[in-house]
């Protein structure tokens, strides 16, 4: 083999690695649950298909945006993401990313993103979709993670807006339906994560971060999962009871708003060392379903 071969076949796992160290700062599997919910909203916001010259652009944009607030969340936490070991192995805490490189990419991603949203898709959505990244990135993990146990309650509104930002990609204004989305994410937030911060409760406090199993204890943190999931019954009824949606998505959101319930009740009443972390891998499960479900019914029964 010539010299020359060899360094290419040494040059290309290299590349490899580096590629995948900025693909994991965008948190690619968060933000394709994102993009998703994103892309339901657009779909619900009109009758019949999506015109390809709105929603690509508007897909491209919002998942772009959600990458960058996606790296900078990896930026602001390095430091505790290299004690937790839930994080240690993220690729600044490594060393597979340098700081400043991840700084630009982040700003990359989020000027690309801004820049197709607001030219091929319209300004409302683009500076949503902006709002939601300064609420993630910074108003949610440079203050509310280190201030308050309510930190995910409050901060999860920022990624609880999805849904709406695709609703006003096509239909360049602000919708109650929309809005009623959006509160099924930000319902669903508190248990989703609660349930992880049970499992990584001592690495939380070993990082000073106050969640919830932290300053009050994981019995409240149960009780606040278990309510919550009740809650999120309840609201997961209002998209069949306004009209939004038909019977696919009832049968689907309440099956699998009861089966939140029961994760949530062996949490409370009857859990093992791996109940909080199967409640937590359920509830991604979950979400992504009910929005699939939601979208379905859009299309197989469309309402009126």
């Amino acid at each position: 083999m010539s010299d020359e071969m060899m360094s290419e076949t040494k040059v290309a796992p290299v590349i490899m690695s580096k590629w995948r160290a900025y693909y994991d700062l965008t948190k690619p599997r968060v933000v394709a649950l994102l993009v998703l919910t994103a892309v339901v909203g657009m779909s619900l916001s009109v009758p019949g298909g999506l015109p390809w010259q709105l929603f690509i652009p508007a897909m491209l944009g919002i998942g772009l945006l959600s990458s960058a607030a996606a790296a900078i969340n990896h930026i602001v936490d390095e430091k505790i993401d290299a004690i937790m070991g839930r994080t240690h192995n993220r690729p600044l805490p490594e060393g597979r990313v340098s700081t400043n490189n991840a700084i630009v990419f982040a700003c990359s991603l989020a000027l690309l993103g801004f820049v197709l949203l607001i030219v091929l898709v319209n300004p409302l959505t683009a500076y949503l979709t902006l709002a939601g990244l300064v609420g993630y990135s910074f108003i949610y993990t440079l203050y509310l993670k280190r201030a308050t146990p309510q930190n995910i309650t409050i901060g999860g509104l920022a990624g609880a807006i999805p849904p709406l930002l695709g609703w006003t990609a096509m239909t360049n204004q602000v919708d109650p339906n929309a809005l009623l989305l959006v509160l099924l994410i930000f319902t669903w937030t508190p248990p989703h994560f609660w349930a992880l911060a049970i499992h990584r409760k001592n690495e939380y406090a070993k990082v000073n971060i106050p969640m919830l199993p932290v300053t009050h204890g994981v019995s409240f943190t149960k009780t606040q999962i278990l309510l919550y999931t009740v809650l999120l019954f309840v609201v997961g009824l209002l998209p069949y009871l306004v009209g939004m949606s038909n019977w696919l998505y009832l049968i689907g959101a309440v099956t699998l708003n009861l089966m939140f319930f029961a994760y949530a009740w062996k949490l409370k009443f009857h859990a093992d060392e791996n109940t909080a972390m199967d409640t937590f891998k359920f509830s991604i499960i979950h979400l992504m379903l009910l929005f699939v479900i939601l979208l379905l019914d859009h299309y197989l029964l469309p309402v009126g």
